[in-house]
């Protein structure tokens, strides 16, 4: 079975409950609708016709019991309509971003947020529709069925005359189907590369900014936007096409009541009520053809969105917990030994990496830009496995830890700071979320970030804004690095913490983390040569593996390649 249809089954068993209420209420809905005109029939033929007052009450008495019945069903169906639409969203988005959370590193470098999101947001709400409708739906299918059974028992003849076109229908539906699939899919896809570009644009907005690429952009986004609409109209067309057609039938259908059916009752052979419900029903059967015309589309619209899902769902993440796995060692010394890794099959990134921390000692990775320095942090904290070789901390290699262990254990800094759009608190107990007020005050006071904490409007519970932009870069910093003291980690890297730390605040984070990295495991990744002066020792990395290695003062006395290091960082830190 496709995987789209398979989803939908997943789904729809999730929800049986709440979609067997909407499809009862969709029976009862229709049904009434469907024996209304038996009542419109007797009244014509006994009341009308042979003048029996007292059948005319009974039948319009009938009637308003079955428009209350009518009325109740459609009720309830509308309720369990929008119960079974919440419902579905939220399985589905909540599946995603689950998915999104236990997928690795490697999918989300290949499949940007603004795809995820578009899936989560597009695509979960067009298989919720499904559940929407499926009340509408099984009450019309009734009534097609219904009233179709109907003629066929009261009038053959005449049935077979008025229902002949409807076989045509399923041929129509089959071409309908597999043409409004192909185009969905391609609409949908084109949607997702727009929502992809939104979000890009919106997330990186300052450098759109800084570089005044809006008008680019702008015609960027307008020439995928006609791609959304061209494909859409695509759609359309296929619309255009098919739902006129289906409701032309009836119509058909009362052409032929009146010519067939007006002769049979003029030659009696049918009586006057008969005439009229058979009108009655062609009515009746205008609207459901023309709605199940409708959701074949919204099926197919979510089917291809259910294997867009999918593709989500079922990706498998590259880093996986070992079955065996171990909890973290008691021992945090850290050892590269030959590392090979690259991106996607690319140029190797680290080829020979070799590196020993004894546990509770410092090390600083120095190198160029693009010498693999990020790189070996993220095999550290296992965001990526080596190719060749292995990464081991105590002695064990990472990949066989447990990884909810190691990512506890393993504390990282990034030179790009990310915040929640929380309180500071919040952001603050990130990785911690049992710490009091007391210890997270304390991590803001090591990070150099109380002082400008309390001078905000709410101190430690205001909330920032979206990333953390409220605030500057360095006070952004100092909270990322709060966040990982609190977290308390037997590792911690620091990649290029101090970058955005302006020269008035270094000093003060520098005697932070002096006290932070004090008997901790840390990798520390820096350029400027007082952040380098932290560590007990010094690696320098050039093509992927480590070419030098000593403390700061011994470097900087023997080795030339060092001191230009420094000296490019300090010349960039001046600029």
């Amino acid at each position: 079975m496709d995987g789209g249809w398979r989803y939908l089954g997943v789904v729809g068993r999730r929800l049986r409950w709440t979609i067997a209420g909407a499809v009862a209420s969709g029976l009862a809905w229709q049904g009434a609708a469907i024996a209304a005109p038996l009542l419109i029939r007797h009244a014509v033929d006994a009341g009308v016709v042979q003048g029996h007052r007292s059948a005319l009450w009974w039948a319009c008495g009938g009637l308003v019991a079955l428009g209350a019945v009518e009325a109740a069903g459609g009720a309830s169906r509308h309720y369990f309509a929008i119960r079974n639409r919440a419902l579905a969203d939220a399985y589905v988005r909540d599946g995603i971003f689950r998915r999104a959370l236990d997928l690795d590193a490697h999918y989300h470098d290949r499949v940007g947020a603004g795809e995820l999101i578009s899936r989560a947001s597009n695509d979960a709400e067009l298989v919720a529709r499904v559940f929407d409708s499926i009340g509408h739906t099984i009450g019309y299918v009734l009534t097609l069925a219904g009233a179709s059974a109907v003629l066929v028992v009261i009038d053959w003849r005449l049935a077979v005359a008025v229902l002949a076109p409807l076989p045509l229908v399923s041929i129509g539906f089959g071409r309908y189907s597999a043409r409004y699939a192909s185009r969905t899919k391609i609409n949908q896809e084109e949607l997702g590369e727009l929502t992809a570009l939104v979000e890009e644009t919106i997330s990186g907005i300052r450098v759109v900014k800084g570089l005044g690429a809006g008008a680019a952009l702008s015609a960027r986004f307008r020439r995928k936007s006609d791609d959304v609409v061209r494909t859409a109209l695509e759609v359309a067309n296929v619309d255009a096409v098919f739902l006129p057609a289906l409701e032309a039938l009836p119509l058909v259908g009362i052409l032929v009541v009146l010519w067939y059916g007006g002769h049979r009752v003029l030659s009696g052979e049918i009586t006057v009520g008969t005439f009229a419900l058979f009108n009655f029903y062609l009515a009746l059967l205008v609207n459901p053809l023309r709605t199940i015309g409708q959701r074949v589309s919204t099926v197919q619209r979510a089917v291809a969105a259910a294997r867009r899902v999918v593709d989500v769902l079922s990706a498998e993440p590259e880093v996986v917990e070992s079955a065996q796995a171990r909890p973290f060692p008691e021992s945090a010394a850290v050892r590269f030994e030959d590392v090979r890794f690259s991106y996607g099959g690319e140029r190797p990134i680290l080829d020979g990496f070799s590196l020993q921390i004894p546990a509770g000692t410092s090390l600083a990775l120095v190198g160029a830009t693009g010498s693999g320095k990020s790189t070996a942090a993220a095999l550290l904290a296992r965001f990526y496995d080596p190719v060749r070789g292995r990464v081991t901390i105590g002695g064990v290699d990472v990949r066989d830890l447990k990884l909810d262990e190691l990512r506890r254990s393993v504390g990282l800094v990034f030179e790009e700071t990310f915040l929640f759009g929380d309180t500071v608190s919040g952001n603050l107990g990130f990785g911690a979320p049992g710490a009091g007020d007391d210890a997270i005050q304390h991590a803001a006071r090591l990070a150099g970030a109380d002082e400008f904490v309390e001078r905000l409007p709410e101190g430690y519970e205001t909330m920032l804004g979206e990333r953390g932009f409220s605030l500057s870069g360095g006070q952004r910093q100092r909270i990322a690095i709060a966040r990982a003291i609190l977290a308390d980690p037997q590792v911690l890297i620091l990649d290029d913490a101090t970058s955005a730390v302006d020269a008035t605040k270094e000093q003060e984070i520098r005697a932070a983390l002096a006290e932070v990295m004090a008997g901790r495991t840390t990798l520390v990744i820096a350029h400027r040569p007082a952040t380098i002066a932290l560590a007990d020792r010094v690696a320098v990395v050039d093509g992927g593996r480590v070419v030098e290695e000593g403390t700061h003062a011994e470097l900087l006395a023997r080795s030339s390649r060092y001191r230009a290091l420094l000296a490019l960082a300090t010349a960039e830190a001046v600029a």
